[in-house]
């Protein structure tokens, strides 16, 4: 049954998160705002929405660790699962300087919450320090973006366009928006249920089950979307939908999570998983601030042996062999 649970969380969040995403871009097209704000806002939390709503139900049902698992675990998927794949079905040819600005923010935004983590817990005043790092993230970027100053505005427009299917009628919007949320909200509720059976059946710490399974699960929309957009030559979107969502998790969901209730941060993650997530994030620099203009397969290659190591490395305990 808690393998049921599991599978059938996923289908209900990744549909949900997709019908919903077409949703609010269509509402966005009838309010008349523009590819680059619903790029940089409604895409990343279309394609994050899975995250944010199973970290909110794990927290608030008092699996804390496997909020905290998903968040770090999906953005070292994002990296190194994410890339490595979409790597090896097509090199990917970064556009110089495009992901200059939001690579060193969401380094310095993965600094901030390693930085937090390390009390043992995010609470209020943690989760708002995120959020505002957050916001003010996204107002620095809109207007570099607005004065032409950056070289990311078409990269988010890119992946607008990307998008198909979406609604134009209001009442299609609307049935989209409600059908999208509600596959979110069950589908979050049902996951984090079968996540926590899974952990309790075999005796395994539910921040395993969050880094592993549920990651690997709500990293299935950046897998598909910069699958796509590799196939497609778009790869500044591929490497884009990565480093917009991590930001999106690290700073953007946790620090909401954190605001309605507190985190705790297992012990394990602090001392082991949230240094794997770091060097992921360091490893990608050079190709977001245009130090490296290709990421061919030979590196996506290694990408996608690290993410089995680090699986492999969680399956036997390696965390357990580093001092407290």
């Amino acid at each position: 049954m808690m393998y049921f649970l599991v599978v059938g969380g996923f289908v209900l969040l990744l549909v949900g998160a997709e019908i919903m995403l077409r949703g609010a871009i269509g509402l966005a097209d009838k309010f008349g705002i523009s590819k680059l704000v619903v790029g940089m806002t409604v895409v990343a939390f279309g394609t994050s929405a899975p995250e944010l709503l199973v970290s909110l139900n794990a927290s608030l049902s008092g699996s804390s660790g496997l909020a905290i698992g998903n968040v770090v675990g999906s953005n070292v998927a994002n990296i190194l699962l994410v890339l490595g794949v979409a790597g090896l079905l097509m090199p990917i040819a970064n556009e110089p300087g495009a992901l200059k600005r939001d690579g060193w923010m969401l380094l310095l935004g993965t600094g901030l919450f390693m930085a937090l983590s390390y009390r043992g817990e995010i609470d209020l005043i943690g989760g708002l320090v995120l959020l505002a790092y957050f916001i003010g993230f996204l107002v620095y970027s809109y207007m570099r973006e607005k004065q032409g100053v950056d070289a990311a505005g078409e990269m988010y427009e890119h992946e607008v366009d990307e998008i198909e299917g979406v609604p134009h009628s209001l009442l299609k919007i609307m049935v989209f928006l409600v059908i999208g949320f509600t596959g979110l909200i069950y589908g979050a509720d049902i996951l984090v249920e079968g996540g926590v059976a899974i952990a309790r059946t075999f005796g395994v710490d539910e921040a395993v089950i969050g880094l592993t399974v549920i990651a690997f699960g709500t990293s299935l929309p950046e897998l598909a979307a910069s699958v796509v957009a590799a196939i497609r030559k778009h790869a500044d979107v591929a490497v884009g939908n990565v480093v917009g969502s991590n930001i999106f998790n690290v700073v953007g969901i946790v620090g909401v999570v954190a605001v309605i209730t507190p985190m705790e941060v297992p012990a394990r993650v602090v001392n082991f998983d949230i240094w794997i997530m770091a060097a992921a994030t360091l490893i990608l620099m050079p190709y977001m601030i245009g130090r490296r203009e290709q990421l061919g397969r030979l590196e996506a290659g290694l990408f996608f042996a690290a993410y089995l190591i680090y699986i492999a490395a969680i399956g036997y305990g390696v965390e357990t062999l580093i001092p407290a």
